[in-house]
């Protein structure tokens, strides 16, 4: 039926019929457990069996996950596109790799995810650059500034980031379970954790109504089932990188912020600094709590009693990197700029995190947080 109402270029020389994009919801599955399935249709023919696994349900002892985000894609070929990203090969190779351990549950893509931009014929080389992952395991997606943002659009933010897509192809490829059309924000449960997605490019503001939907949900987390809280979302509240636009909008950090010390938040996960940054436990500037080595040489945050959430930033997924400023913030603690992705792995007691290179796949940081049974 043509192109959908939409700002250029994705109206106009960036429009591509997508076809039909066929999407279902499956009912019945079993957490933790192995299904073999595959899609077409008899007319048109049928895909090769693939193996997909179940995360683990919510209560359960632990979870692990890989989370990054800002990837963007790049050819195989010596084709041209807009936005080629090499990074985004060896990133998407080192978690395919780290999947043929079994021990990734979940993939997490926290904003900016193609890099399409109105282009709209490379979501389809995006897809089929992650289709080794998002066949296997579950991939849940937060929304970035380049799959939403564009004047008049009803953005928080007024650039053509989204090169006019307004949030239309990203919520048409990846169907969370959102509050609502163009309301991106929901939460889920793995194993020990509660994990929220928020929308940093709607209205967060208090009042707002996705402010009141975080502020309900934060305050009903049973700790009992899922001891841990982790906060996602695209746009950071603390970054040491130093550009022309500034990577922090100090109103998002004032509006939201207090929402995560209220109710415990216990790490914050961020993209779109394209780098990997880890903070102490900070609230409005001021580390509370600074992380001590363990027994085996790793920072480890003490969450017994609480004082405030952990920070780190994770948009090295293979977009373009980003620097840092020459003299780090107190409330930094480690900073790299290499393309990676983070692993992490729940308990009911700790929580670890590791950023691993996708260069080497070597542990370029790690970090744990822990605490007693609740």
């Amino acid at each position: 039926a043509g192109a959908p109402l939409l700002p250029s270029p994705a109206k106009d020389f960036g429009w591509h019929d997508p076809g039909y994009i066929h999407s279902a919801v499956m009912t019945g599955l079993q957490p933790s457990q192995s299904y073999d399935y595959r899609y077409g249709s008899d007319s048109v023919g049928w895909s090769d069996t693939v193996k997909f696994r179940t995360p683990p349900a919510a209560g359960l002892d632990e979870t692990s996950f890989v989370i990054y985000g800002d990837m963007g894609k790049a050819p195989l070929d010596p084709s041209v596109e807009h936005y080629i990203q090499p990074g985004s090969i060896a990133v998407t190779k080192a978690v395919a790799k780290e999947m043929q351990t079994g021990k990734v549950d979940s993939i997490f893509h926290i904003g900016d995810i193609s890099y399409a931009t109105g282009f709209l014929v490379e979501w389809d080389f995006f897809l089929h650059l992650i289709r080794p992952l998002a066949s296997q395991v579950s991939y849940m997606t937060a929304i970035g500034n380049h799959e939403r943002d564009y004047a008049g659009s009803g953005s928080v933010y007024v650039t053509p980031d989204s090169g006019g897509e307004c949030g239309v192809a990203y919520e048409s490829y990846f169907p969370m379970p959102a509050a609502g059309k163009d309301k991106p924000w929901y939460s889920i449960e793995q194993g020990s954790v509660h994990f929220i997605f928020m929308s940093t490019e709607h209205s967060w503001s208090e009042k707002s109504e996705q402010y009141n939907w975080m502020e309900r949900d934060l305050s009903s987390v049973d700790r009992s089932r899922t001891p841990w809280v982790i906060f996602i979302g695209h746009r950071p509240m603390y970054s040491s990188n130093v550009g022309i636009i500034p990577s922090v909008d100090p109103d998002f950090v004032a509006s939201v912020e207090p929402l995560l010390l209220t109710n415990k938040v216990d790490l914050v996960f961020f993209g779109h600094v394209h780098n990997y940054e880890r903070t102490c436990a900070v609230y409005k500037g001021k580390c509370r709590g600074m992380p001590r080595k363990d027994a085996s040489g790793i920072d480890t945050y003490d969450n017994s009693n609480y004082t405030a959430p952990v920070h780190a930033i994770v948009g090295a997924g293979g977009f373009s990197l980003d620097g840092f400023s020459l003299i780090p913030q107190s409330w930094s603690v480690s900073r790299i700029s290499e393309f990676g992705y983070a692993r992490v792995h729940a308990t009911k007691t700790s929580v670890l995190v590791q950023f691993v290179s996708s260069g080497t796949t070597e542990i370029r940081d790690q970090f744990r947080i822990v605490k007693g049974g609740r």
